[in-house]
């Protein structure tokens, strides 16, 4: 599976976003997918995640009420609806897949990682 996160940018506090992650090689419809993002001199956290059917949705608290994650089956495509950025939302965005039935918020159990996207938000 190769996954590639696409839709970052450079946006002024308040903008919105949406990042798109688009896998290719194999259909990752029963996967779990997340997202994950790294901002500079900091570890990788994680964002929001979204099991397969019947698509239990998890988010970290602090974007929780501000990104959406969403997922297209049918385009093996995974979503991330970014709105109300702040400035510490600022990082490399990364999207994975998890063929596990656990560790939602665990980068290193994905199975499947793509190249991240910057989003930088201007104050």
């Amino acid at each position: 599976v190769q996954l590639q996160a696409s839709g970052g940018g450079l946006v002024q506090a308040g903008d919105s976003l949406r990042l798109s992650c688009a896998a290719s090689g194999r259909s990752v419809s029963r996967y779990i997918m997340g997202w994950f993002r790294q901002a500079p001199g900091k570890e990788r956290e994680f964002v929001a995640a979204i099991r397969a059917s019947p698509g239990f949705i998890y988010y970290a608290n602090s974007i929780k009420g501000r990104f959406t994650i969403s997922r297209d089956n049918a385009k093996n495509t995974v979503y991330l609806q970014m709105n109300s950025l702040k400035p510490e939302d600022t990082a490399v965005y990364f999207c994975a897949a998890n063929s596990k039935n656990t560790g939602v918020d665990n980068y290193y159990l994905y199975d499947y990682k793509g190249q991240g996207t910057q989003v930088t938000v201007s104050s």
